[in-house]
């Protein structure tokens, strides 16, 4: 997965995590769903929006859902 990069001071870049890790959704009746993780967004500095970087891009039905990083994440679905 592709990084955001913010400058410091001296120019450098240094990787900066996501705030959220996007998924695409689908649901598979009986209740259940399968979770696909598809890119990850990054705060702006400024607080008032978000970068959302996709890797993959649906074009079935579904929908996107933004999660916060967890270790847990990478075992959605079932």
């Amino acid at each position: 997965m592709a990084r955001n990069f913010k400058k410091n001071d001296n120019k450098a870049r240094e990787a900066k995590a996501p705030a959220y890790v996007a998924y695409h959704v689908t649901d598979k009746g009986d209740d259940k769903s399968f979770w696909t993780r598809i890119g990850a967004a990054w705060d702006h500095e400024d607080g008032k929006g978000l970068t959302l970087q996709l890797d993959l891009v649906p074009v079935s039905g579904g929908r996107i859902v933004l999660r916060t990083p967890s270790e847990n994440n990478e075992e959605k679905g079932a």
